[in-house]
């Protein structure tokens, strides 16, 4: 068994409303920050994992992913995995 250190970042969909990220954009220009647009705002997750292998590692994070940590109707995810 090897520890793993996922990496997950969770954003909204493309063509999906970003509103917090539309709001983000709108204060940009209020702080003299015009030329910043199109902002998106997710989340970051990183976690630890024992597997035997890096490929067993990312099944069961994608898992979690799918299960728990990610609505797949609103939002997609990207897995980074490194060995502890």
């Amino acid at each position: 068994m090897a520890k793993y250190i996922a990496h997950i970042d969770v954003m909204p969909l493309k063509a999906l409303l970003d509103p917090q990220g539309k709001a983000v954009t709108g204060s940009m220009k209020n702080l003299g920050l015009p030329e910043i647009e199109n902002v998106r705002i997710g989340k970051h997750i990183t976690l630890e994992i024992d597997a035997a292998s890096k490929d067993a590692a990312h099944a069961k994070v994608d898992e979690a992913c799918k299960k728990l940590l990610c609505n797949q109707i609103m939002e997609g995810y990207e897995i980074k995995l490194e060995e502890a």
